[in-house]
């Protein structure tokens, strides 16, 4: 079996060579770097399955770095950063991180919450990752939303996650437990705050009425129903 390939990212060398040294030793495959320059051209070459961040980079802005990471990588992203405020873990979430981890960190807390990750990024057993509903495509292993004339608007791995929660089970209600679940998030404020953004690009994506969306029913006090007719291709 192919080993998960973890790519980590901080100027720290202390803090990559302890990442490095753990996630080896639970099994998974690693490459670090200090500098994101260094960092984005070795995605040229290989995909990785998590991305580990940190935001305080020498050469670039982390945020920055996230968003862009969570629109054109397949890859799971996962921020690890000394900036513990409320509003930094909302903004990283906010842009289409998987999830956040504060300085210092639990090594043993960092494998879970990736092996967490990679379970709820496991697409169900089908044949296929494609999926049409309402007039849409939904192409999950390119990221991309296509409508009836073709045109392709691309999704974050954070917003296909929610996606897919929600064409594997249409027409039933999706509580925000069973998203926290899912999605091996931990519940709190900044989780939920960040599922809302989630599904408000999505619905955006989709071209909802944001006043009175079609597909996406916000089901107050309880969670969220998917009202298309799904199938997969």
């Amino acid at each position: 079996m192919t080993k998960p390939f973890v790519t980590i990212l901080d100027d720290e060398p202390e803090i990559r060579t302890l990442l490095s040294d753990v996630l080896q030793e639970a099994g998974f495959e690693t490459m670090s770097f200090g500098r994101a320059s260094a960092f984005e051209a070795a995605l040229k070459q290989r995909t990785p399955d998590v991305c580990l961040v940190d935001l305080s980079l020498p050469d670039t802005d982390g945020l920055t770095l996230v968003h862009r990471l969570a629109l054109e990588q397949g890859a799971v992203v996962i921020i690890i950063s000394g900036r513990a405020q409320v509003q930094d873990r909302v903004t990283g979430l906010e842009l289409g991180a998987d999830d956040y981890i504060s300085k210092p960190f639990d090594p043993a807390e960092v494998v879970a919450r990736i092996r967490a990750r990679l379970r709820g990024a496991r697409p169900a057993t089908r044949a296929s990752n494609t999926a049409r509903f309402s007039g849409w495509i939904a192409h999950f292993e390119s990221y991309t939303l296509e409508d009836e004339d073709g045109t392709q608007t691309p999704f974050s791995h954070a917003e296909g996650e929610v996606l897919r929660l929600f064409l594997d089970a249409p027409k039933r209600l999706i509580s925000r437990a069973q998203m926290q679940s899912s999605l091996g998030g931990a519940a709190s404020e900044s989780f939920d705050r960040a599922m809302d953004v989630r599904i408000s690009r999505l619905r955006t994506k989709l071209r909802e009425d944001p006043k009175n969306p079609q597909l996406i029913k916000t089901i107050y006090g309880a969670g969220y129903i998917f009202l298309g007719e799904v199938s997969w291709i």
